[in-house]
């Protein structure tokens, strides 16, 4: 114990949600102090030229020697090396470097990931430079973060919608006893949008437009207020630059199938609960975080397809940091024994 504590006194022990479209981290005692789009900008050599919100900016700019790719797919790594090398960016940002000890570092993971993908996450955290890694399952952090009574014998369903996966789950006394992981989510509202556009206008727009409109206009399902906005793309007819309005009403229909493969998962997973924990959910409602959440009207239509009380965290998009964070500051016990239970099949 007192080698913890004096462990903690000298370095700067942090949370981070490694996330498909955004990575947050989370320092203990502070909170969050970096929130950046999980992006790198390479030469062919490999060599990073940029790393978070200054490679976002070349996505779709980069001349032929240099590529912006993501290293996360589906919520977990696509390419280790550029991961690694995305940690170490992200840590050394935020760690005192005049700190006399390696932090220590909780990393938020899709429950559906295999063995062999915690691994991967886990040692590109340990190359990045953490002391000691502890993985935690991201719809138990999401509660956490969301200020769900986690420990109590009442059960609360989490639906959080990131970039690349949808986390489901049914926690009760500081379990889930229910999960279901979607690999739709965020980036899949993008790809939906840039199909529609194709499809119905001719017209071809990049991820970074896409994603805007979807910030903009994006529901799922028709507004009480129709809203628009411009989009400006290539005409795949002529090659040529062209601006067409498109509406909020076009949006609910791009969004359907993405929106539907969602709510089927959240009611597969209310199937599987048993009725005491689902009488529990009636009562408390769903509680909605993730920064794919945030479409408009995703809460009503999911409301009225489930019958149930829905309900958005504050700062949804924070929640997952926020609840490793919180663990990292307050329960650090939990956390090693929920990581070290998490690895059975690992080690």
């Amino acid at each position: 114990m007192i080698f913890d504590w004096l462990l903690g006194m000298f370095s700067n022990d942090m949370a981070i949600d490694l996330g498909t479209a955004t990575t947050l981290v989370y320092l203990k005692n502070k909170g969050i102090v970096l929130k950046e789009p999980s992006i790198v900008a390479l030469y062919k050599n490999r060599e990073v030229i940029a790393v978070g919100e200054a490679a976002k900016q070349m996505v779709g700019k980069t001349p032929g020697d240099v590529y912006a790719i993501r290293p996360m797919k589906d919520g977990v790594i696509a390419d280790f090396n550029v991961t690694e090398k995305m940690l170490r960016y992200f840590i050394v940002k935020v760690h005192n470097r005049h700190s006399m000890v390696n932090p220590r570092i909780a990393i938020s993971v899709p429950k559906g990931v295999t063995p062999v993908e915690k691994r991967a996450v886990k040692e590109s955290a340990i190359q990045a430079g953490a002391r000691e890694v502890y993985l935690i399952d991201e719809p138990m952090a999401a509660a956490i973060g969301a200020g769900l009574p986690v420990e109590d014998p009442v059960g609360h369903m989490v639906v959080d919608i990131g970039g690349g996966t949808t986390e489901v789950a049914v926690i009760s006394m500081g379990g889930l006893v229910v999960f279901n992981s979607i690999r739709t989510a965020g980036d899949k509202f993008d790809e939906a949008i840039m199909a529609y556009l194709k499809k119905a206008y001719n017209l071809h727009i990049g991820e970074r437009t896409a994603e805007r409109v979807k910030i903009e206009i994006g529901c799922a399902q028709k507004l009480e207020d129709t809203l628009e906005v411009d989009v400006k793309g290539s005409d795949l007819t002529t090659g040529l630059p062209r601006t067409i309005r498109v509406t909020s009403d076009e949006m609910a229909i791009a969004l359907e199938e993405p929106i539907n493969k969602i709510i089927d998962g959240i009611k597969f997973t209310l199937e599987q609960t048993k009725p005491e924990l689902a009488a529990d959910i009636i009562d408390k409602g769903i509680v909605l975080t993730g920064g794919g959440s945030q479409l408009k009207a995703f809460d009503l239509k999911l409301r009225d397809e489930t019958g149930v009380p829905v309900h958005m965290a504050d700062n949804p998009q924070e929640c997952v940091v926020t609840g490793a964070g919180r663990m990292l500051e307050e329960q650090l016990d939990v956390l090693r024994r929920l990581s070290f239970e998490g690895e059975d099949s690992i080690i």
